[in-house]
């Protein structure tokens, strides 16, 4: 088996298991997050296919199976279903452990300066494709949370968040090549501001901020629909007889 593959499996394993534990149950919410992970990988998927074929990151073939999906390797697709599912089980898990919205008051906060850094330095990377689309996707995601969503829950997602960055510097460590002689994914530092979180390029750390946004908006939004469906279908009838 690849390198690449293990690393995948070494990130969903342990939630995988821990989903179904009894006080968790998050194997009861796979009918949200399923549909979250799918839906998002019909942007990240193109997205992907399409800056492998522009050369702003590539793969090394000597960490991989050898099967692809167009130019992507399978390890590739495997990665938006491992990283998001133990990402949004991260989060679920500590919405069960921490009951009290710490950053709430902050999350807008929090968001507009994310929103106007990230605007910023897009607009004066114009010419470094992958600092300028992702920076500039992920501030228009959160205006969009600002705007329309309005969401009660972005503090707890910002929680979740910096609880993620410390397996995420393991994961993108050892694809960015902390571990080995050569990386599994590779960067045309042209393409990007050259600033590395270790071996990490820094807009790795934005690209996953938005990936598993992305999910938890989509994973969120399931979720309370349905319990506001049982809401409404639990609720006694205010009819007289």
């Amino acid at each position: 088996m690849s390198y690449y593959f293990w690393i995948n499996i070494a990130a969903i394993s342990i939630p995988l298991i821990v989903s179904f534990d009894s006080r968790l149950k998050f194997h009861h919410k796979w009918k949200y997050l399923f549909p979250a992970m799918l839906a998002t990988m019909l942007v990240f998927v193109p997205w992907d296919i399409i800056k492998t074929s522009m050369g702003v990151w590539g793969f090394n073939q000597q960490h991989l199976l050898g099967y692809w999906f167009f130019n992507l390797p399978v390890e590739e697709l495997m990665f938006f279903i491992a990283i998001p599912f133990a990402c949004v089980f991260t989060y679920h898990s500590l919405g069960y452990l921490i009951k009290k919205n710490h950053l709430k008051p902050f999350a807008k906060s929090i968001s507009i300066v994310l929103i106007t850094v990230l605007t910023i330095l897009a607009l004066i990377n114009i010419d470094r494709t992958y600092t300028f689309v992702t920076f500039i996707t992920t501030a228009a995601f959160l205006l969009i949370h600002l705007t329309f969503i309005k969401a009660d829950y972005l503090g707890r997602f910002y929680i979740s968040f910096l609880f993620i960055l410390i397996p995420f510097l393991l994961v993108n460590g050892a694809l960015t090549g902390m571990f080995t002689p050569e990386p599994v994914v590779w960067y045309d530092d042209s393409r990007n501001l050259g600033i590395r979180i270790f071996t990490i390029p820094i807009e790795d750390s934005v690209y996953a901020l938005l990936l598993l946004l992305m999910n938890t908006t989509i994973y969120e939004a399931l979720n309370r629909k349905r319990n506001s469906q049982k809401a409404g279908f639990n609720k006694p009838s205010t009819n007289s007889h």
